[in-house]
């Protein structure tokens, strides 16, 4: 099958930095490509020149004739006086496009809050945003060429993203596409290119395919990168342990990753983490008692009574408005209650990350503003390092590092801010989308420097494979006020969330009997029930053996103490379960 886009040898630079040095490739009908690469690589770039809106140095760029190309930009192409109505359905009114099931599905799931008659003009960024993304999605173009289309989008509109643009694959459309979101690209990808040093590395199969291909080939060619290697090698063992959707694809292989990871060790000893946090922490960290809080008429937290313990890890999802960020703001000391009690232990020091980085003085330079907080820090190996040592493992090396603050992109800002919250050495992490603007490189630094911080952590993040990688469990703020553990995780927030649209959207028959959506939720729950009982039964099965244990052990008065934490600590967790499954008991009946 000929490709819609060729390239042929195609040099394109930037005074005299050479971007892409002599390459050749194309896209076919069907294919899905996801481009990588570290910030300022060059990936918007290939974009722009195989989509033909950026003319190369050398070289040509060949397209079918009559080729359709639907461009998504990181900064919107939107005017400002036109309806939202006119760019995506031509001004059509209701009753017209919404005769159309795909139109109608598109328009629901990523514009329910926008009103079509709304000037352009007057939407926020992310409004705007994917605005643009439907105007794509309904034009029935040949090619889609996306640079990060998941921004501004909260998991369920990123899974349902996902799904739609698969089924567009599965109709021949070829679709070009640049994301930080990993998860993302290992759903809907069939072939990675990764952009580094000037050329195009390729490699069949998703994300995970490519992390293990690219492990390989730094094994194979015994190259010095001998950290980025142990990295690549910690992130493959846990995508093949620990994320049974990523080992769907079929070009997988799995008898090399099996070979590949077989010495190596879980990304991080839980048990030993929590033991260090309960001795940075003591026992107390946050206690919320009936706490509630409400901005704009709107309550966000209803009489919410949670304890956080030291070193648990937890992740906060839910729809964009329901209260993420209030809640965290909350334990971070920036916002007081409306009513409630927010209560901190006494040797908190909390690193707070919010979504701005305003924090930062332009007029600084970038090893100033480091060495302003701090010029060494402490591992928790107990081994001192450099500011500048760590700034090179966040990608501050030659003139970067003399840089100011404004000559810096939106992701090295970001990058910069986290690691500033880093050497303030603190034991609580509250981090308010830590992947915003930041390369696939970087996360998987950040996700390695966290696998061995002794803390509590917090994560509010729209990056479903960063929340799955760094947190242990999951908690979801529904909007309704509540905070509700998912024992299933990401999976079973947004089953019950498509569970629930498609029992409020399917026509209900005369003669029903209980509403259908109460029979999802009820169905649900009784599944909650079958998962949370075998959870439950498991940790049982686990004291046990520890009792026996120290029933062995009754002179070793070191060893019994460590069998006595680890039996408080695992009681703690089955306390929390045995919640969960009397709630989940009360919604079954």
């Amino acid at each position: 099958m000929s490709n819609l886009v060729n390239a042929e040898r195609v040099t394109m630079s930037y005074g005299t930095r050479t971007l892409l040095d002599d390459i050749s490739l194309g896209v076919g009908r069907g294919e899905a490509v996801g481009v990588v690469g570290s910030n300022g690589a060059g990936k918007t770039t290939l974009l722009q020149v195989l989509a033909g809106t950026l003319v190369p140095d050398a070289g040509r760029v060949t397209h079918t004739g009559h080729l359709s190309i639907g461009f998504l930009h990181q900064g919107d192409d939107l005017g400002s006086d036109a309806s939202v109505r006119d760019l995506i359905v031509g001004g059509a009114p209701d009753h017209v496009w919404a005769a159309n099931p795909r139109t109608r599905a598109i328009v629901e799931h990523l514009l329910a809050d926008v009103g079509l008659d709304a000037q352009v003009g007057s939407l926020s960024g992310g409004e705007r945003r994917r605005v643009e993304l439907v105007a794509l999605l309904l034009a029935e173009h040949d090619l889609l060429v996306l640079d990060e289309p998941t921004n501004h989008l909260d998991i369920e509109a990123v899974d349902w993203l996902a799904k739609e643009l698969m089924a567009l694959q599965a109709a021949n459309v070829a679709l070009l596409v640049v994301s930080h979101d990993r998860w993302f690209l290992d759903a809907i990808c069939t072939r990675i290119w990764e952009v580094h040093a000037a050329a195009i590395y390729m490699y069949e199969g998703g994300y995970a395919a490519y992390v293990l291909a690219q492990a390989e080939r730094l094994r194979q060619a015994a190259t010095a990168a001998a950290r980025r290697n142990t990295l690549l090698r910690k992130e493959l063992a846990w995508l093949r342990r620990g994320a049974p959707a990523r080992t769907s694809k079929p070009k997988f292989r799995l008898d090399a990753a099996a070979a590949l990871i077989a010495d190596e060790p879980e990304p991080r000893d839980r048990l030993q983490l929590q033991r260090f946090a309960t001795a940075r922490l003591g026992k107390d960290v946050f206690d919320l008692d009936k706490v509630s809080v409400s901005l704009g008429g709107r309550m966000l937290l209803a009489d919410l009574s949670w304890s956080i313990g030291p070193g648990m890890r937890i992740g906060l999802i839910g729809v964009n408005g329901s209260g993420k960020t209030t809640l965290l703001r909350l334990l971070a000391g920036e916002l007081l209650p409306d009513t409630g009690r927010v209560k901190r232990g006494k040797t908190l020091r909390i690193g707070y990350l919010s979504q701005g980085v305003e924090e930062l003085r332009s007029t600084d330079r970038v090893l100033e503003s480091i060495d302003r907080v701090r010029r060494q820090t402490r591992l928790t190996t107990g081994a001192e390092i450099s500011a500048s040592s760590l700034l090179e493992n966040f990608g501050f090396t030659g003139d970067k590092l003399t840089a100011r603050l404004d000559d810096l992109s939106g992701g090295e800002r970001r990058r910069l801010q986290i690691l500033r919250m880093l050497l303030e050495e603190p034991n609580v992490l509250l981090l308010d989308e830590p992947t915003n603007d930041l390369d696939i490189v970087t996360l998987t630094v950040i996700e390695d420097y966290l696998d061995s911080w002794p803390g509590t952590l917090l994560v509010v993040t729209h990056d479903r494979y960063f929340l799955e990688r760094v947190c242990d469990v999951t908690y979801a703020l529904p909007g309704d006020g509540s905070c509700v553990l998912l024992p299933g995780g990401v999976d079973q927030y947004l089953q019950s969330h498509r569970d629930l649209l498609s029992e409020i959207t399917t026509p209900k028959a005369p003669t029903e009997g209980p509403s259908s959506s109460a029979s999802a939720i009820t169905r649900q729950a009784k599944k909650d029930l079958a998962r949370l009982e075998q959870q439950i039964a498991r940790l049982d099965q686990r004291l046990i053996a520890l009792h026996e244990q120290m029933a062995a052990a009754a002179t070793d008065y070191q060893q019994l103490t460590e069998l006595q934490h680890e039996i408080e600590l695992i009681t703690a967790n089955k306390d929390e379960l045995e919640l969960a499954w009397l709630q989940a008991a009360e919604v079954a009946g």
